[in-house]
């Protein structure tokens, strides 16, 4: 442990952002593969999922989880899988 008040804040805060970052990205993955599994069962809800799981990709891009180009593959990847 740090001995120098700034440090052991900054140890706070980064504890704080990696369980945040974690639990974003968990959340996307969740998304993806609820969309994927629905894909396979053929669902009724595969639109609204689809959406849902857009919506995880772009919100883990735009705050620096994913780099952008991982982003956009993904995304193409889903909407390859809902126009099959």
């Amino acid at each position: 442990m740090p001995q120098i008040d700034s440090a052991i804040k900054r140890v706070r805060t980064s504890e704080k952002a990696t369980a945040k970052n974690s639990a974003q990205t968990s959340a996307m993955r969740t998304a993806v593969k609820k969309f994927e599994q629905a894909v396979d069962a053929k669902a009724d809800n595969v639109e609204s999922l689809y959406q849902e799981a857009i919506k995880a990709v772009d919100m883990a891009a735009t705050k620096g989880l994913i780099h952008k180009n991982k982003a956009s593959r993904d995304k193409a990847r889903l909407t390859k899988k809902l126009a099959k």
